[in-house]
């Protein structure tokens, strides 16, 4: 274990040149400009893996590649699975980034750039520890396979079809996610809960065309003024989302759960510093880390509608959309919420407009029980690599693959994440925090061989 320690040291410059090099390819996967850079970006990958001596392979879909790089084989010993994404959000607006994005830069102790803590980062480091081991002749106790794909950010469509297809090549022990957060440097955390995401669009059209507002201002539903009132209606004065039956199927917090989450240090107040918000507002009757991680939401993500240009221009417009995020919690169903979403809305929806809703991604919330060996084990792990008690955690984001993961692999997934609070996942000035980075690759180390103990023993 020492000499794969050793190594992580001595390399951290190259590690952090070589994640900078990652960081610089602007694989957006939800602009089809970028598709150059993300196959390009998914090349790279997989020549790091194959200059490691990883059997590698390039799977083309009908979307972005999936790189599968799989350990030299141990016959009988476990098989743990890495997953991670090489794409990255839209980098936009740029005016808002000290630095451009896709030019990665050190600044203290952080690393800022599109991409760096959200994904590249974080299963990068999984692959400089495996690094570590083969490059000092240490053997690796387990098999590894890492399963990286470009089409995260998107809904994961290409991979949904491609579980089915290679269940038995990536068939494993349990799943590996580094794509989560930790509270601080010093409180390295277990994830053992997600919420899952429903993302819909609604569209209100009115007149068949932009109308003047003096001449017939007044007299037709002007379709912006309709949607707002609507989504107005959706949430009240206590944060509670109104649509009928939107929590029959919440499962509520165990009392263990809500002190496991009151051991995270944050402060409410801290928070609210994090977020730059004048005041925080959410669910009454649950704290701050309750409402971010273990409770439904209803997020507008953007509105458009009418004149967006520079000065004055006076319509009523014929139309206007919004698109919506559903944040889900066990035992939510996304379909099932959708319906009742959908439902509500036709029922609030005056005559004077029509509605229209369009159905987008979706993945299902997951948990994890926190008592099995190999929890316990990754537990420990992250002790190690960290050098404080871990603690167990829930994410407030969505991860929808795990579920599939679950369903196509028979596998649960352990979420070790590396990303600090701060470090702007999908806002602009992304960072990897470098503490953190040589942390993760610590961690990952002593990972493989207390997985491989715990799922030996449990299999005594």
């Amino acid at each position: 274990m020492q000499e794969p320690l050793r190594y992580l040291e001595r390399e951290q410059d190259r590690f952090v040149a070589d994640l900078c090099e990652y960081v610089r390819f602007a694989s957006v996967s939800a602009q089809p400009k970028h598709a150059p850079d993300v196959r390009a970006c998914a090349d790279w990958f997989a020549q790091r893996c194959q200059g490691l001596g990883l059997e590698t392979r390039v799977y083309p879909t009908a979307g972005n590649p999936i790189v599968v790089a799989r350990t030299p084989k141990i016959p009988g010993a476990p098989t743990f699975l890495v997953y991670g994404h090489y794409d990255v959000q839209p980098p936009e607006p740029f005016e808002l980034w000290t630095t451009p994005p896709f030019d990665p830069q050190v600044r203290g102790r952080s690393l800022f750039g599109r991409g760096t803590t959200d994904n590249k980062g974080q299963h990068l480091a999984h692959l400089n520890a495996v690094e570590a081991y083969l490059r000092t002749g240490t053997p690796l106790p387990c098999n590894l396979v890492f399963l990286v794909e470009g089409e995260e950010e998107i809904g994961s469509k290409a991979l949904y079809g491609f579980l089915p297809e290679h269940r038995e090549e990536l068939a494993c022990d349990a799943v590996i996610i580094s794509d989560n957060g930790i509270p601080g440097l010093e409180y390295p955390s277990l994830t053992y809960a997600l919420r899952g995401i429903a993302a819909i669009e609604v569209r209100i059209d009115g007149p068949s065309r932009d109308l003047h507002s003096g001449l017939f201002g007044g007299t037709v539903e002007n379709p912006a003024m309709a949607l707002c009132q609507l989504l107005a209606k959706m949430r009240d004065e206590d944060g509670r989302i109104t649509v009928a039956g939107y929590y029959d199927d919440v499962v509520p917090l165990s009392d263990y759960e809500r002190r496991q989450l009151a051991r995270i240090p944050a402060t409410a107040e801290e928070y609210r510093v994090l977020t730059g918000s004048p005041q925080l507002f959410g669910e009454k009757g649950f704290t701050c880390e309750e409402q971010r991680t273990a409770r439904p939401t209803f997020e507008i993500n953007g509105l458009t509608s009418g004149y967006q240009g520079e000065g004055s221009k006076t319509i009523i417009p014929s139309w206007a959309s919004a698109k919506l995020t559903l944040r889900l919690v066990p035992d939510q169903v996304p379909g099932k919420v959708i319906a009742s979403v959908k439902a509500h809305l036709e029922r609030l929806c005056p005559p004077t407009v029509r509605l229209t809703i369009k159905h987008g991604h979706g993945g299902e919330p997951y948990i994890v029980s926190p008592d099995g060996p190999l929890a316990q084990a990754a537990l420990k792990a992250l002790e190690s690599g960290f050098g404080y008690p871990a603690l167990l955690t829930r994410e407030g984001g969505s991860i929808p693959i795990v579920s599939a993961f679950r369903q196509h692999l028979g596998a649960d997934t352990l979420l070790l994440g590396m990303a600090l609070p701060d470090d702007n996942a999908h806002s602009p000035d992304e960072k990897f925090d470098l503490d953190a980075y040589a942390a993760g690759m610590r961690m990952a180390v002593h990972l493989w061989p207390r997985l491989t103990e715990a799922k030996v023993a449990s299999r005594s």
